[in-house]
């Protein structure tokens, strides 16, 4: 199997903003926030193309997900999976 990226997780301070950022300002398309009733799982997911997403998740629960401290905002603080 060839190796390859299928998400992009970037982390953020306010994850409505984002979702409207994304969705609305760039017409990414997405199903919403998802994921609100589990603890530290509130996401956004978006198609990018056929195999590749991008999500958003807040910073924090990012941290917790890690197990590791939250730290000054950064501009390489995201994920790829």
């Amino acid at each position: 199997m060839k190796p390859r990226i299928t998400i992009i997780t970037l982390g953020v301070d306010d994850l409505a903003k984002s979702l409207r950022f994304y969705r609305d300002g760039l017409g990414f398309p997405t199903e919403g926030i998802v994921g609100t009733e589990f603890e530290h799982g509130a996401v956004a997911f978006f198609d990018l193309q056929p195999g590749l997403m991008l999500a958003v998740w807040p910073r924090d629960n990012i941290a917790h997900d890690a197990n590791i401290s939250k730290t000054p905002h950064s501009p390489t603080e995201f994920t790829i999976g």
